[in-house]
């Protein structure tokens, strides 16, 4: 049996900038989100003809793809760019608010490709919100936008200025954290996973810092049978949230 915590929270400060998000999938799931401001998009003749932007209450002007890629200061625009808002980051009181919530916390991972995969693997999975530290992680930029195929425009994700911290406060209020650790003393299918679960994943090569790993309740581990010592974190995260998933009745 275990224990029931008490509940708490603290917020963490917002972003505000104005971002260019280029790619469809993260223009067209930032429209139909509605979390922030869409101002303008630019497209190429072909991508203005398809559906979900010919329907699209804003402003969308027909250029080049060349005027695109340069708007995007990137090539892999797929022919659409917008200028948007901000990311509209949440406070982590509000995700801790969440009866029984499914969270992901990420210690100092700074591959915004990374950051992306998981953000879209936890949104599919069905987790309530995603926790980023301020200083050495990846932030949501354009970038890992496109790499999470849109999906940070539908997941709620906080920012926190210490994570060992907010973890402390996951605890307080309610939550069981789980530290993702090869070396883990528990296979990533043995706890229960009910109730308030954090997730915490390190970043590749260094893994968990020693106070994070510490404020978990359990370490645990995926086993490895080749040769590689270790899996690319966003691909532990997709284990490791599905088996967490399953374990809570998702079907």
């Amino acid at each position: 049996m275990r224990k029931e915590r008490g509940k708490r929270g603290r917020p963490a400060p917002e972003g505000g900038r104005s971002d260019l998000l280029y790619g469809r999938n993260p223009v067209r799931e930032a429209l139909r989100g509605g979390r922030r401001r869409v101002r303008r998009v630019w497209a190429t003749q072909g991508a203005a003809r398809e559906d979900w932007l010919a329907g699209a209450r804003v402003e969308v002007r027909v250029v080049g793809a060349e005027e695109v890629a340069a708007r995007a200061g990137s090539e892999a625009h797929q022919g659409v760019c917008a200028e948007a808002d901000g990311y509209p980051y949440v406070s982590a009181g509000e995700l801790l608010a969440v009866e029984a919530p499914l969270l992901v916390a990420l210690d100092e991972v700074q591959d915004p490709q990374n950051l992306g995969a998981i953000a879209r693997t936890a949104e599919c999975a069905g987790a309530h919100g995603l926790i980023l530290p301020e200083r050495r992680s990846a932030e949501v930029t354009p970038a890992a936008a496109k790499a999470s195929a849109g999906a940070v425009e539908h997941l709620a994700i906080a920012r926190v200025r210490n994570l060992a911290d907010f973890l402390g406060d996951a605890k307080a209020a309610g939550c069981w954290c789980y530290g993702a650790d090869a070396s883990g003393p528990a296979r990533y299918d043995q706890p229960d996973y009910g109730g308030g679960v954090v997730l915490v994943l390190g970043a590749e090569g260094k893994g968990l810092r020693p106070r994070v790993a510490s404020t978990c309740d359990a370490l645990v581990s995926i086993p490895v049978r080749g040769r590689v010592e270790s899996l690319n974190v966003s691909a532990a995260s997709a284990i490791l949230l599905y088996e967490i998933s399953r374990c809570r009745g998702f079907a």
